[in-house]
């Protein structure tokens, strides 16, 4: 799938704090994936997530092209355990997107644990046995 998408100057920065565990997920959704972004669709909201290795935009199903929120600028190097939580810059694009924060934070871990399950690899376990153990 290929999409154009479109952004002014932000209207509003602010900086903000992300739980580690929604972080992880979007960055092992995207280590998982074939391409350098994936499209994560949040259907409770008709949004469209799309994670790359920079930063994750958001865009409405009502304008597809354009960027509403953007989450950009995360502060990896700053964590000291992968549990903590990440700081970044959330860039907002219209007046709309300026009431879409806490929203997104209760919907969109769920749309990436969805996509996650569905990736997820079943397969048998196998015991093998270490060589040179006798038992």
């Amino acid at each position: 799938m290929e999409l154009t998408l479109y952004r002014e100057d932000p209207i509003l920065r602010e900086t903000r704090h992300l739980p580690a565990q929604v972080y992880n997920l979007a960055r092992l959704l995207l280590a998982h994936a074939d391409k350098p972004c994936v499209f994560v669709p949040i259907r409770s909201m008709q949004y469209l997530a799309v994670i790359d290795r920079e930063e994750i935009v958001f865009v409405d199903r009502e304008q597809p092209s354009l960027v509403q929120l953007a989450w950009q600028s995360f502060h990896r190097q700053e964590r000291s355990a992968l549990n903590e939580r990440i700081e970044f810059e959330a860039a907002f694009y219209t007046r709309d997107s300026l009431g879409l924060m806490a929203r997104l934070m209760s919907e969109f871990p769920p749309a990436m644990q969805a996509m996650a399950d569905k990736d997820r690899v079943e397969a048998p376990a196998a015991v093998l046995p270490f060589p040179g153990r006798q038992g």
